[in-house]
């Protein structure tokens, strides 16, 4: 990709935004959005998942400001991650994002497009502790299962960014 390429999509997306010149405070799940779009993707497929949904929410509204942006909400995570690998399979930079048990259920479906060298963006905003989350006792498990909670050969090639703040 030349950086001609990517000032124009910069640029489209800062444009369409309202907010081109402007310094602005976002969460990192805005953040997240922001950065996908600012990098091409015009595909987002979600199931509402705490605390995820703010993602979602995030893409419905932004992905209705650009001609070729489709959003869709199906009904649960393993659709959601079956639809971004199909609109990937089809050409468009795709994405879901989930949260621990979401992201269980979509261990088998990750795993395949790993195989088949499908590219995809799954996101998964980490709860603190197992299921629904324990407020006092903080863990950092689900990159385990980002990193090798496949099967097979699934395991192999996946790239996992953690990153401590929104910054």
């Amino acid at each position: 990709m030349n950086s001609g390429w990517k000032t124009v999509i910069v640029e489209d997306v800062l444009q369409k935004s309202g907010i081109r010149g402007e310094v602005r405070f976002m969460s990192g799940s805005q953040a997240i959005a922001w950065g996908a779009l600012v990098a091409g993707c015009r595909f987002f497929v979600g199931y509402p998942i705490t605390p995820s949904s703010k993602i979602l929410l995030e893409m419905a509204k932004e992905l209705r400001k650009h001609k070729d942006g489709i959003f869709y909400q199906p009904e649960d995570e393993l659709a959601s991650i079956g639809m971004a690998i199909s609109a990937s399979v089809c050409g468009k930079k795709a994405m879901t994002a989930t949260s621990g048990p979401g992201l269980s259920l979509m261990q088998e479906e990750l795993g395949w497009a790993i195989v088949n060298e499908i590219p995809l963006i799954v996101v998964n905003a980490m709860r603190i502790g197992p299921s629904t989350g324990h407020p006092t006792k903080p863990g950092s498990a689900d990159i385990n299962c980002m990193i090798h909670g496949r099967h097979g050969d699934g395991g192999d090639g996946v790239v996992v960014l953690s990153p401590n703040s929104v910054q």
